[in-house]
C-alpha cells in the first residue's frame, strides 16, 4: 500500500513551483548514512515506496531506517485524448516535494559500508541524482 494523508484539507491544490534547495530535513538527524536529492523533484508515492523496499532488502532488516519524506501533494490530471476546460483533472497520485540538499532516507546500526551500498542501490530506484552523506563525527 502506498504513502497518503489519512485526511486532507483541500482535495486539489495548485501546483507551484521548486525554487531554491532544501533548508530544512537537511541535516543527518537520527542515522549514521543518508541518501541525499540532488535535484527538485516531485518524488510520487510509488517511487519512495520501491526506493524503501529495496533499502530493506538489501540491509536483510537489520539496522533501522527512517524515511524522511511525505507523499502530500495530490497530483491531478486530465484524462488522456480529453478536450481542453470542463475543470481541473482528478488526483492521480501523492507526491513528496523534493528539493536539492534533502534527506530521503537514514540508516543506522549496521556497517557504514553496508549502508552506503543500501543507499546507493535506493537512489538507482528513484528518477533524479542523489547522493550518500555520512554523519561527521567529532572526536
Amino acid at each position: 500500500m502506498a504513502l497518503s494523508p489519512k485526511r486532507v484539507m483541500h482535495r486539489k491544490v495548485q501546483r507551484g513551483r521548486i525554487k531554491g534547495n532544501a533548508t530544512r530535513g537537511n541535516y543527518l538527524d537520527f542515522g549514521d548514512v543518508a541518501l541525499v536529492a540532488l535535484e527538485p523533484i516531485w518524488l510520487s508515492a510509488k517511487h519512495i515506496e520501491a526506493a524503501r523496499v529495496a533499502l530493506n532488502r538489501k540491509l536483510n532488516r537489520k539496522g533501522q531506517v527512517w524515511i524522511r519524506v511525505f507523499p502530500d501533494k495530490p497530483i491531478s490530471k486530465h484524462p488522456a485524448e480529453s478536450r481542453m476546460g470542463k475543470g481541473k483533472g482528478a488526483p492521480e497520485f501523492w507526491a513528496a516535494v523534493i528539493k536539492p540538499g534533502q534527506i530521503l532516507f537514514e540508516i543506522g546500526g549496521v556497517d557504514e559500508n553496508l549502508a552506503a551500498e543500501a543507499c546507493h542501490l535506493a537512489g538507482s530506484k528513484l528518477p533524479i541524482k542523489t547522493k550518500v552523506a555520512f554523519k561527521t563525527r567529532v572526536e
